[in-house]
């Protein structure tokens, strides 16, 4: 990506014990990784972006509500910059969801999971 002129920001994964059951029912510990920051560089991506009226409409795919906090802060950038700004999360949405709503502050757009999992980039990249 950054070959095509992307701009692409790098976060070390987090290694962790975690007990899982194996198939014979025996349990073991395997390292996992785990992201750490993401929501983070997100919300500064969002907020940094909205203050150099870089975009209209933020479109986020997540429903972390940790990132409730950016829609207010771009509503502050909104009126104080007294232009218009939409910002929404989208979601995988269906029959055997569990959390079936977007970022808080935000409009929500669902969408049909079979369609945000034929989306899903199957390369493991680290």
């Amino acid at each position: 990506m950054e070959q095509q002129g992307i701009v692409v920001f790098k976060r070390q994964l987090r290694y962790r014990n975690q007990e899982v059951s194996l198939p014979d029912g025996r349990k073991t510990t395997v390292l996992v990784g785990q992201e750490k920051g993401v929501d983070v560089r997100i919300a500064l991506d969002i907020v940094r972006l909205a203050r150099q009226a870089m975009f209209d409409v933020a479109l986020i795919f997540s429903q972390d509500q940790d990132l409730s906090e950016v829609a207010d802060e771009v509503r502050a950038i909104s009126d104080e910059q007294s232009r218009w700004i939409k910002i929404a999360s989208a979601f995988p949405f269906g029959p055997a969801s569990r959390n079936r709503r977007g970022i808080n502050g935000t409009d929500w757009i669902k969408i049909e999971r079979t369609l945000y999992e034929s989306c899903i980039d199957p390369n493991d990249y680290r």
